[in-house]
């Protein structure tokens, strides 16, 4: 940082005594000096004391501890003591707890021998923090999608490595793939892609762990195109952001021509694998993989160095089914760079056959006479009408005359009284009952003549 131009010293005291001279304490406990000169920031921790010159105006300390065990606690030369909980209501100290250091950052801090109580690692340093930089190699020109990338950085403190191992606790570093937008190529919106973090730690690509030398791997898993590479740093008071220049990440430069054996022949299938030569150098490339056959079955393959553009992959005939080919090749550019690419999995699938039904033999009828049936007579479009309509009339007739009936228990017709009508009902009345009194009246006399003797002539009188 700019701030910390100001020249400071840093001394370390190796004795519990005070008041003698610091010369001869030089000379007995070999106490050195730290300069501000961007060179020197750390120095070993003697009994956990250090000095401050009256001349520093502001010091950034970094204390790494046992993970997990409490914050350090700083005596100052009075002997009065500093805790985390101090910086809430001091201007003058930050203090950020973590789970494994502590960095402290201290203006216009007292002069003299201060002291660090806490459980300090063994081959801890106390680290004066300058100007932190990031320093990160250039990514290869030509690259393709696939491919796994090492990359490697260097933390700088005032353009020095930092060579204390426990600051990659400290330090958090991310490689981001940032889509430039550019409609010419596949990735056009596809954003910004998170691929890796820097590793300190010997592990896969890092060579040595805690040398200062952070190293990330990534794949190419995202679409082809031209992408823009930024690299950042996160400390807890400060952040540093590295952005190369786009660069376009290229298809994968091997073309895959499937050739399957045709229906009802046991021989193989063939996988032809061509080899782009405008890319990588065709006797250079291993490739290997597995295949996943349709009945559950699981093959290893290598295909060796050949001169040849084409590589030949045998796949067993499996029938009718979903073929799965996992791929990785290993080879060189044409530029001598060594590269080893994952290739997208290459599917193919072979549709069931269909099964041949035996054709059945057209059954023969024997003729018959059958009498000819006369034609349905047509009902003509009026005749419907007319039926439909008298239908229609007929049941709202029914339904009146239940509910006349039935529901409002009336009779079927209403009486209508006529005088005419009466009076000749009453007259065709009278009528009968005379008739029937002459004609009793006549079967008593003949009653009294038959008593009398006299013959009943009964014949039938000539007309």
């Amino acid at each position: 940082m700019a701030r910390f131009g100001l020249l400071f010293t840093l001394l370390l005291f190796c004795s519990w005594f005070a008041g003698a001279n610091q010369d001869e304490e030089s000379k007995k406990y070999g106490l050195t000096m730290l300069k501000r000169d961007g060179v020197v920031n750390e120095v070993p921790l003697l009994n956990n004391r250090f000095r401050i010159d009256y001349q520093v105006e502001e010091i950034t300390m970094l204390f790494f501890r046992r993970p997990g065990t409490p914050a350090v606690v700083l005596v100052q030369p009075d002997g009065s003591k500093l805790y985390p909980t101090h910086s809430l209501n001091n201007e003058n100290l930050e203090w950020y707890d973590e789970v494994s250091y502590d960095l402290v950052i201290i203006r216009n801090p007292t002069p003299g021998p201060w002291q660090v109580v806490g459980q300090v690692q063994p081959d801890s340093r106390i680290m004066i923090l300058g100007d932190i930089t990031l320093d990160v190699d250039p990514l290869p020109p030509l690259i393709f999608q696939g491919e796994t990338l090492k990359v490697t950085a260097r933390v700088l403190n005032d353009g020095a490595p930092i060579k204390v191992g426990y600051f990659r606790d400290v330090v958090t570093l991310y490689v981001e793939f940032v889509s430039t937008n550019n409609d010419q190529y596949d990735n056009f919106g596809a954003g910004t892609k998170s691929v890796t973090e820097f590793q300190d730690n010997g592990q896969d690509f890092d060579e040595r762990p805690m040398d200062g030398i952070f190293t990330g791997e990534f794949k190419l898993s995202f679409p082809a195109g031209e992408w823009r590479p930024e690299f950042s740093i996160q400390t807890p008071i400060l952040k540093r952001r590295v952005v190369k220049a786009p660069l376009v990440v290229a298809e994968p430069p091997f073309e895959f021509k499937m050739d399957i054996a045709p229906e009802g022949d046991r021989a193989d299938h063939e996988l032809q694998i061509r080899i782009d030569p405008t890319v990588a150098k065709p006797d250079s490339v291993i490739f290997q993989g597995k295949i996943f056959y349709p009945n559950g079955e699981e093959q290893l393959f290598t295909l060796g160095k050949e001169a040849s553009l084409y590589r030949m992959l045998k796949v067993k005939n499996y029938d009718w089914g979903r073929y799965s080919i996992e791929l990785s090749a290993f080879g060189e550019n044409i530029n001598g760079r060594e590269f080893m690419a994952t290739l997208p999995l290459y599917k193919f699938e072979i549709d069931r056959p269909i099964e041949k039904v035996p054709e059945l033999q057209k059954p023969i009828f024997e003729p018959v006479n059958k009498p000819l049936q006369p034609p349905e007579p047509e009902i003509s479009t009026t005749a419907m009408v007319v039926t439909i309509v008298f239908g229609n009339l007929v049941i709202l007739l029914l339904g009146w005359g239940a509910v006349r009936v039935f529901v409002q228990n009336k009779p079927l017709l209403p009486a209508v009284e006529l005088p005419g009508l009466k009076k000749l009902f009453k007259k065709k009345t009278l009528d009968l009952d005379e008739l029937e009194e002459e004609l009793a009246e006549e079967k008593k006399d003949a009653q009294k003549k038959n008593d009398s003797g006299e013959i009943l002539n009964l014949s039938m009188k000539d007309r």
